[in-house]
C-alpha cells in the first residue's frame, strides 16, 4: 500500500487535480484546515468510490426522479415523494442500523384520502412497537431515524402540512361541471350532492373571486283531481353579479346578494315534485319539496286541490296552488311562503266557477281566476335560456302550459320546478340547483 503525505496540494495546470487513485492508495494531509476545491468548483468522488468519516448531517437525498406510486422498500439515506392519488401505498423500512435515516413526503396532498403505511422490516420496531405506522394527513412529511433495538425507528420530524402554490380563483367539485363564456364554471345539480370548495386563493385575492352566483329551484306542486286545480311552481331564487360570474341574462327575480364561499363542503338538496292527488279522494295533490344550497332555501310549490264539499283552497308554497273546482269559498294558495326578497313566487289562482279548477301560481306571475297557470321565469345562468317554476294549468278541457309550467293534465317536467297540470293525478317537476363562478 502506498501513502502520500503532503502539506498542501495546489493545482498547477489543467482543470482537474486527482488526490489518490488506483487500488489501495491514500492521500493524507496533516493540517488544521483542509480545503478541497475552489470557489465555484465541484468536488466529486470517482466512479465506484465511497466516502467515509464525513458523517451524516441528519438529512436525506430526495429521490426527485423516482416518484413512488406503488408499494416499495425504502433505502437508508434517501427521501421519497409518495403519490397516493390512485390508492393507498405501503413503504417498508430498510433493516435497522444505528443512524439510518429515511424520509417520506406527500407528493400530491392525497394522504388524507389514500394513506401511506410505513412498515418495519422484520422484527424491527417503530417507536418501540413492532407495528406499522400510518400517515394520513394531507400534505404530511415525516422522517425516521433508527436509534437502537429498544425503540427502533423514531420519528424525528412530522410536518402536518406543506406550503403549496394556490390558484387565485375558486376551485370546486360537485354536480355536472361545464365551462361557459371561457372563464366561468357552472355546477349543475339535478339531484342531491355536494359543492366542495377546495380552494379560494390566497387572502389577498379580490373579494369577487371568492364569490359565487346561484339559482335554486324547488320542486313544483302536484295537481288536484276531479275538477282539480294546477300545482304551484317551485320557489325560484337567483343571484347575479357580473364581476362574479360574467355576463348572462338573469330572471326578473335576480338578487345582487352573491355568496362568499370558504374552503369547505356545501351540501346541496334538490327537491322532488309533489305527488298527484289520489283518485279516490280527497283529491289533494302533494306539496313540492324544498331545494337548498349555500345557506339559501327555495320552498316547494303549493299543492293543487280538486272538488270537495266546503272550501277547496290551494296550498301555500314557493308559488301557491290554484283553487279547486266546485267548493264555495275556496282561494288560491299564497305564494312566496315563507317570504323572501325578491319574492320566490306568486299566489295561485282564485275560484274560476263551478266544475272548473284554477291555475297554480308561477314565479313570474300569479294564477288568474281561471284555468291558465301563472308564468315562470327565464334564466341563462347555465349558458342557455330556460323557463322554470311556472304554475300548472287547470281543467277540465285543453289548457296550454304557461312558460316554465305544465298544461292541463300534464306532469311537471324534470328539473324545471313546474307545477303539475290540474284535473289529473300528475306530479310536479323536480327542482334544480346551479352554481356559477369565475375560475380563471
Amino acid at each position: 500500500m502506498s501513502k502520500i503525505e503532503v502539506d498542501q496540494i495546489t493545482q498547477q495546470s489543467g482543470t482537474t487535480v486527482t488526490v489518490g487513485g488506483g487500488a489501495c492508495k491514500t492521500a493524507v494531509v496533516d493540517a488544521t484546515t483542509v480545503t478541497l476545491g475552489r470557489s465555484g468548483g465541484t468536488v466529486s468522488l470517482a466512479s465506484g468510490a465511497t466516502q467515509s468519516g464525513f458523517g451524516r448531517t441528519g438529512t436525506v437525498d430526495w429521490q426527485t426522479g423516482d416518484i413512488k406510486t406503488g408499494n416499495f422498500t425504502a433505502v437508508n439515506g434517501q427521501g421519497f415523494f409518495v403519490n397516493t392519488t390512485s390508492g393507498a401505498i405501503t413503504a417498508t423500512l430498510p433493516a435497522g442500523s444505528a443512524g439510518a435515516i429515511v424520509s417520506f413526503a406527500d407528493y400530491a396532498a392525497t394522504w388524507n384520502s389514500n394513506a401511506l403505511t410505513v412498515s418495519p422490516n422484520g422484527s424491527d420496531k417503530i417507536g418501540g412497537e413492532n407495528q406499522v405506522a400510518v400517515a394520513n394527513t394531507e400534505g404530511q412529511s415525516i422522517t425516521f431515524v433508527y436509534v437502537d433495538s429498544t425503540q427502533g425507528w423514531i420519528n424525528t420530524m412530522d410536518s402536518t402540512s406543506n406550503v403549496r402554490g394556490k390558484p387565485p380563483f375558486i376551485v370546486a367539485t360537485g354536480g355536472t361541471i361545464t365551462t361557459v363564456c371561457t372563464n366561468f364554471k357552472v355546477h349543475t345539480f339535478t339531484g342531491p350532492g355536494t359543492f366542495d370548495v377546495t380552494n379560494i386563493g390566497v387572502p389577498s385575492v379580490p373579494a369577487d373571486q371568492k364569490k359565487v352566483d346561484y339559482m335554486i329551484v324547488a320542486g313544483g306542486g302536484g295537481s288536484g283531481y276531479h275538477y282539480g286545480s294546477g300545482g304551484g311552481g317551485g320557489g325560484f331564487r337567483e343571484s347575479k353579479t357580473s364581476a362574479v360570474s360574467g355576463c348572462w341574462t338573469a330572471s326578473p327575480l335576480v338578487s345582487s346578494c352573491t355568496i362568499t364561499v370558504s374552503e369547505q363542503a356545501y351540501p346541496i338538496v334538490v327537491g322532488a315534485g309533489g305527488s298527484g292527488a289520489p283518485g279516490g279522494g280527497p283529491f289533494v295533490g302533494g306539496k313540492g319539496s324544498d331545494s337548498s344550497g349555500l345557506g339559501k332555501t327555495s320552498t316547494g310549490g303549493g299543492f293543487g286541490i280538486g272538488a270537495s264539499p266546503g272550501s277547496a283552497s290551494g296550498g301555500p308554497g314557493g308559488s301557491g296552488g290554484g283553487a279547486g273546482g266546485t267548493g264555495p269559498g275556496g282561494s288560491g294558495g299564497s305564494g312566496n311562503t315563507p317570504p323572501v326578497s325578491p319574492p320566490q313566487g306568486q299566489n295561485g289562482g282564485g275560484p274560476s266557477g263551478p266544475n272548473s279548477g284554477s291555475g297554480g301560481g308561477g314565479a313570474g306571475g300569479a294564477g288568474p281566476s281561471g284555468k291558465p297557470g301563472g308564468a315562470g321565469v327565464t334564466s341563462s345562468i347555465n349558458g342557455s335560456p330556460v323557463a322554470r317554476s311556472g304554475g300548472g294549468s287547470a281543467g277540465p278541457g285543453p289548457t296550454p302550459a304557461p312558460s316554465g309550467g305544465s298544461a292541463y293534465g300534464a306532469a311537471g317536467a324534470a328539473n324545471t320546478g313546474a307545477g303539475a297540470g290540474g284535473d289529473a293525478q300528475a306530479a310536479g317537476g323536480s327542482g334544480i340547483v346551479v352554481i356559477r363562478y369565475k375560475f380563471q
